[in-house]
């Protein structure tokens, strides 16, 4: 069962944070960006639930914590109202720049998310080209990396599981394309969009179609470890943590 709560961080912290990845690699993306006449700086600000702030400029999309630096601010009154921005499309309440804030949501902000979905959501037609199949594949990595860390945070039943999570770096990646880093300490998850340096645990899927598989459900896990093709090493009950966290973010993102 999905908690209110807990989706919107993982609407905040998994699906709106690969806007910046997005934005790094994706060519539509970037030519909506050139269209921007000045940087604007949003921020979603969820009563009982997340407060980040996406800074887009030309170059890209950053997101930060907190609502310092927002040119503009809309607010959720519950994290169910912020959950129906990402469902249904329906907006909060501006309270900062309310002009610009509505400009640029119904304007190039709305042309990123329908891209975002276009590729976390694809067609089979779409994944027929490979360059298409490649990003989409990514694209979602990092959407489920950020989501391992929210629900880690705000679901009842992954809070469980990070409880008995020990201190570390985690290293998640499909080799040779993207990695992430999925840091613990005293029980609080964070994710980091680079490859750790000294990772106390390491969970890497060997190429792009068997991290697709392993995401859509269309590939056996415990079959692709026999064959060497999840490389795990390190303290082994983090990535068993993570395997169990990555169920729950199965259940939400599905």
């Amino acid at each position: 069962m999905k908690e209110a709560k807990a989706m919107a961080y993982v609407n905040m912290y998994g699906v709106l944070a690969t806007l910046e990845n997005l934005c790094e690699i994706d060519g539509e993306a970037k030519e909506i960006l050139k269209t921007l006449k000045k940087p604007v700086s949003l921020c979603f600000d969820v009563t009982n639930g997340p407060c980040a702030t996406f800074h887009f400029t030309k170059d890209g999309c950053k997101m930060t914590e907190g609502a310092d630096g927002c040119t503009c601010k809309m607010n959720f009154a519950t994290p169910a109202k912020f959950n129906a921005l990402i469902d249904d499309s329906k907006p909060g309440m501006p309270s900062k720049g309310m002009v610009q804030v509505l400009t640029f949501l119904l304007g190039p902000f709305t042309k990123l998310t329908d891209r975002m979905t276009k590729l976390l959501r694809p067609s089979e037609e779409d994944l027929k080209d490979r360059a298409f199949f490649e990003e989409s594949t990514v694209l979602t990595f990092y959407t489920i990396a950020g989501a391992i860390s929210a629900l880690a945070n705000s679901d009842s039943v992954s809070m469980f599981t990070a409880s008995s999570t020990v201190d570390g770096d985690v290293s998640m990646g499909i080799k040779n394309t993207c990695y992430a880093t999925i840091s613990v300490k005293d029980h609080v998850f964070k994710t980091t969009k680079s490859k750790p340096e000294n990772p106390r645990a390491v969970m890497e899927f060997a190429d792009i179609d068997l991290a697709y598989g392993l995401f859509t459900g269309s590939v056996s896990t415990i079959a692709e470890l026999c064959k060497g093709n999840i490389y795990m090493a390190g303290m082994i009950s983090m990535v068993d943590n993570l395997n169990r966290i990555l169920d729950r973010v199965a259940a939400y993102l599905g």
